[in-house]
């Protein structure tokens, strides 16, 4: 069965494609307003990892409406969860039998109730499936720990192509860099540049 999963190059969504990788024909998809370039380094990370990648164009006045409500709320959380809903929707429209992310059962933003999942899956005839929706943040980080190969920074300066990256740049690019700071919060981001090779279970003990 063929997949398409929404893809960051960081952390959760890797450590969701190598979950979703027995099962599955998984393609990393990169969602994208076309703002920047960042998609690019997705690229580079599904290379390394050994997966196809495709680029998923979103709707720029998406974009612009994620914008809006971030400036209205003063605070990032209700934009980013507009523009995940959108990239579901164009992915749902997709040729997949399912789609995924990698949202976690600790998240804040972005989430997917079980009436919107069911409401993609009903509607476009795809399964939608949540792999890390089960792994606290703990649990997720002792797995990427010993399994992937990850560079964390801040995020103004680690290279990724997530929604916040070109959420950013439009906002700077008609703002200025001080509003991107009173917006987004100081936090990390990851990027991954690798998959560690994993022991044979037979050799351990």
């Amino acid at each position: 069965m063929e997949l398409g999963l929404l893809y960051s190059g960081g952390k959760d969504s890797t450590l969701a494609a190598l979950l979703l990788d027995d099962f599955y024909d998984v393609t990393l998809m990169t969602a994208h307003f076309g703002i920047s370039d960042d998609w690019r380094h997705a690229r580079e990370t599904a290379d390394a990892i050994g997966f196809d990648f495709r680029r998923l164009e979103l709707d720029p006045d998406v974009a612009r409406e994620a914008v809006a409500l971030i400036r209205e709320d003063g605070f990032p959380r209700n934009g980013i969860q507009h523009v995940h809903e959108h990239a579901l929707e164009r992915l749902a429209a997709e040729e997949f039998d399912a789609i995924a992310d990698g949202t976690r059962r600790d998240d804040r933003v972005p989430t997917v109730s079980r009436a919107q999942a069911q409401s993609l899956e009903d509607r476009h005839g795809v399964d939608y499936i949540a792999p890390l929706s089960g792994f606290g943040r703990g649990a997720v980080d002792r797995l990427v720990e010993t399994t992937l190969d990850v560079t964390v920074g801040p995020s103004e300066e680690i290279r990724r192509a997530d929604y916040e990256a070109e959420l950013r740049a439009l906002i700077e690019s008609e703002d200025g860099a001080g509003a991107v700071a009173e917006l987004f919060p100081d936090h990390e981001q990851t990027y991954v540049t690798g998959v560690r090779e994993r022991a044979d279970p037979q050799t351990k003990g």
